[in-house]
Order: structure tokens, then C-alpha cells, then sequence
């Protein structure tokens, strides 16, 4: 994964779409349905890992 677009496609895979108009909130779901796979161990810690930096990042540039 190298950027939001790959974290909503891997998110889709699973039946997560987000239709948020607020960016800050979108991220705050991504995160929790990223958590709430990786604790259901439906996605490696390396992918929850790079996931959980991408949406970090993202929320650091809207700063």
C-alpha cells in the first residue's frame, strides 16, 4: 500500500465503503474498521501496520 486510495481499496475488499463528507471523520472509521480487522486477524500486522501510517499521515497533512 503506498497511499489512501490502496487503504480504501483493501477496505472495499471487505465491504467497506465510506461515504463521509468530512475527511477527519472518514479517517477516524478507516482506522477503526482497520483495527476491527486486524483483531479479527483478516489482514497481516504488516498490512495493519503500513494502513495505520497511511491514515496518520493523511490526517498530519490536513493539519
Amino acid at each position: 500500500m503506498i497511499n489512501l486510495y490502496d487503504v480504501q481499496q483493501l477496505l472495499k475488499k471487505f465491504g467497506y465503503i465510506s461515504y463521509f463528507k468530512d475527511e477527519a471523520d472518514q479517517l477516524e472509521m478507516m482506522e477503526q474498521e482497520i483495527n476491527s480487522l486486524h483483531k479479527s486477524m483478516l489482514i497481516s500486522h504488516e498490512t495493519f501496520l503500513q494502513a495505520r501510517l497511511i491514515i496518520n499521515q493523511r490526517r498530519i497533512e490536513k493539519k
